[in-house]
């Protein structure tokens, strides 16, 4: 138990460190960077006839799709500053009729645990659009409606309620010519599933349920104005100089996009690679010894005076003189290391 708990911590610390490789697409990395190099985003689509039970559903769609169009641009700003794709493409059209056109069929699925709505693409009109723009894939995103299990707490967190509730929901897929789904959302690759709803369009009425003193607590539908009001809420754009985004748009984004990142950005501007290049391991310089000075010797002592004067001695040189003492040797000096 012990040695797996520390083999445990050593991953973890590893994938601190260094960075865990994720690949969330159905391809290599490798075919993805030599067959996906340029894409398209189609317009926002809308389900009209998903499970949008809204009693004033036709201005809930109509709110969509205004919705839809005022922040499809920041998407493709953001895969475009991404460098995973050698170009993003935005693909022109109404996005009801590209809807019908392109759409076969749908199908609400649970896949591990994940409540979603699936679409299906027709072959020969997805090819025909692919070859049209010159492209290499299409992501698509749909706003479809979806009836799940939802558990919702009152304000005081004292209390909840568990059950249906209607949900506006968001998914996408990034298809290539011959149909295939080279990745989608919500995504199955991940190492923990997660599915953030868009947005709910119900409600537990808390509130009424303890003015009346009661335990029955009613599930209500948001009104249009409610509903518009949050989709109002916009905040600044990660990208310069463009214009506010709608915060639910930014939090889908922001999922989709750290489930699109590779290994490394695969079409990055080379100016980049030049701007910080890899660290080269400075070489080791041994420093040369110090050359070992030259021993001055001592001036020799005069001996003891006579009667007649005698001349100081001159400093030892090279050669010591005969009768030189070993008092008169000074040590060598050894440089210090």
């Amino acid at each position: 138990m012990r040695i797996f708990l520390k083999l445990a911590l050593l991953v973890g610390a590893t994938c601190t460190m260094f960075g865990c490789a994720h690949n969330y697409y159905n391809i290599p990395q490798e075919t993805l960077e030599k067959k996906v190099k340029t894409i398209g985003v189609a317009p926002i689509f809308v389900d009209a006839e998903s499970d949008i039970r809204h009693p004033e559903k036709g201005a809930i769609l109509s709110l969509l799709r205004t919705y839809n169009a005022k922040n499809e641009k920041e998407l493709i700003a953001r895969l475009r500053g991404t460098g995973i794709f050698y170009a993003v493409r935005q693909i022109e059209g109404d996005p009801t009729r590209l809807f019908s056109t392109l759409v076969s069929n749908s199908e609400r699925r649970d896949d591990a645990g994940i409540i979603y709505n699936k679409y299906f693409y027709k072959k020969d009109e997805l090819k025909q659009l692919l070859s049209n723009n010159g492209l290499d894939a299409v992501m698509f995103l749909t706003v479809s409606g979806l009836t799940r299990q939802g558990k919702v707490f009152s304000s005081n967190f004292l209390s909840y309620l568990e059950t249906d509730f209607n949900y506006l929901i968001m998914t996408a897929q990034l298809i290539d010519g011959d149909g295939n789904t080279i990745w989608e959302y919500p995504n199955f690759r991940r190492s923990a599933l997660s599915y953030p709803l868009f947005f709910p369009l119900q409600y537990p009425d808390f509130d009424e349920a303890a003015a009346n003193l009661s335990e029955k607590v009613d599930v209500k539908f948001k009104t249009v104005a409610g509903v518009t009001a949050a989709f109002s809420k916009t905040e600044p754009s990660t990208v310069a100089n463009g214009p506010q985004v709608s915060t639910l748009y930014v939090k889908q984004y922001d999922e989709m996009l750290s489930l699109l990142k590779t290994y490394k950005p695969l079409f990055a501007p080379k100016s980049d690679d030049k701007a910080a290049p890899a660290p080269v391991a400075a070489p080791v310089l041994i420093p040369a010894p110090a050359a070992a000075p030259a021993p001055i010797a001592a001036p020799v002592q005069p001996r003891q005076p006579i009667a007649e004067p005698v001349a100081p001695a001159v400093p030892v040189r090279s050669a010591a003189p005969d009768g030189f003492t070993s008092d008169d040797i000074i040590p060598e000096e050894r440089p210090a290391r």
